[in-house]
């Protein structure tokens, strides 16, 4: 046999001893290779839950604990978590809305439930503000702004014509946020009061996890991307959001979602849609 393949016998009785070896390491070295790039195209966000479900996309079922041995082996470390700053000033005379929402965070049904919030951003030695507005359907970031300044015009109007240039609304849209001053001006309840597909909500008084989706959406965005960077101009800062909720929205898995993707759970919801029409 050796002398029809052109071997050796000592090469044939090298593989022959240490074959086992070799079967049993490949496999391993495959999968330490795809961990590898899986963390790197996730911004070295993913953790060894996240991977593992993008594993079993790929055919390859593996336990988590194994996931995170090997991730611990190489050195492959998710980011680490921090702190942020609440923002919310609900010290005015403005009127407040019921809290129409009530926790009910699941939706079946795109432009149905519309959460917002905002949150602070350092840049240099002050401060740029960040809206969004994220669908409960998908959990995209439907609409967002970045701004200077905490103006209503500049931080909940932008991100309220971002999110309806970018998506429809119901006949029955809860458009929820906390109490805050820009929420409750007139700039955005006449909207509201306009539109009788609308209908506004606020969290009650002192309540953060009454908009929790919208305040875990700032704890996440800053805990796996902002908190990595020192951002010294507007423009860089705005890149780098524009960058982080693209990703966000078309490749992140959300285990809310059942580790789908705002992208793949709003294909599945159009075309739950399309079979019911």
């Amino acid at each position: 046999m050796c002398k029809s393949m052109k071997l050796s016998k000592n090469a044939y009785y090298h593989w022959f001893k240490n074959k086992d070896v070799i079967f049993l390491k490949t496999p391993k070295i495959h999968l330490k290779e795809r961990i590898k790039i899986i963390f790197k195209e996730s911004k070295e966000i993913y953790g060894s839950c996240r991977i593992q479900k993008k594993l079993e996309r790929e055919g390859l079922i593996y336990s988590r604990s194994y996931i995170g041995l090997l991730m611990k082996e190489m050195g492959l470390r998710s980011v680490l978590k921090r702190k942020f700053i609440i923002t919310t000033d609900s010290n005015h005379q403005y009127l407040i809305a019921e809290n129409m929402l009530n926790r009910e965070f699941s939706s079946l049904k795109l432009g149905e439930k519309w959460v917002s919030d905002i949150t602070y951003i350092r840049v240099n030695d002050g401060w740029n503000y960040l809206t969004t507005i994220i669908d409960l359907a998908d959990r995209k970031v439907v609409g967002w702004s970045l701004s200077e300044d905490m103006t209503t015009q500049n931080t909940v109007m932008k991100a309220w014509i971002d999110a309806r240039k970018t998506r429809n609304i119901s006949n029955s849209l809860i458009f929820h946020s906390d109490r805050g001053v820009q929420y409750a001006s007139n700039k955005i309840t006449n909207i509201c009061d306009f539109n009788l597909k609308i209908t506004q909500s606020m969290s009650r008084k002192g309540n953060c996890w009454d908009n929790a989706v919208a305040e875990s959406f700032f704890k996440t965005i800053k805990h796996e991307w902002l908190y990595r960077f020192k951002f010294t101009s507007y423009n860089q800062l705005y890149d780098s959001i524009e960058d982080y909720i693209y990703w966000y929205n078309t490749q992140r898995l959300h285990s809310s979602l059942g580790y789908l993707s705002p992208l793949e759970m709003e294909i599945k919801l159009r075309g739950i849609i399309k079979k019911v029409a």
